[in-house]
């Protein structure tokens, strides 16, 4: 994990800024959100972090989707661009049963 922080382009691009201008882009949550849903007793969401999650080697983990609530509840997964976090999102509803 890295002390870096990053912001998106309008296109979802990732942009590495410094504290200031993560911290503006974080006051509004339609900055962040990916996705979020409900499926049977979970509710899904998958949001852009804007640090590293990424513990060891490897590409900036700065996405997560997250499970809340029924059998797979505070299951976690960690993505690296808004597309594998998209694709992710939708892979969890369809094993979740939407």
């Amino acid at each position: 994990m890295t002390n870096k922080k990053y912001i998106l382009d309008k296109k979802h691009n990732l942009i590495e800024t410094n504290l200031t201008i993560w911290a503006e882009f974080f006051e509004d949550i339609n900055n962040t959100r990916v996705a979020d849903d409900t499926v049977n007793e979970a509710r899904v969401s998958t949001v852009f972090l804007g640090i590293d999650h990424q513990f060891g080697e490897g590409k900036p983990l700065l996405f997560e989707t997250m499970i809340f609530g029924g059998k797979r509840d505070e299951e976690q997964f960690r993505y690296h661009t808004w597309q594998e976090a998209e694709k992710g999102h939708k892979k969890i509803l369809e094993e979740l049963g939407k």
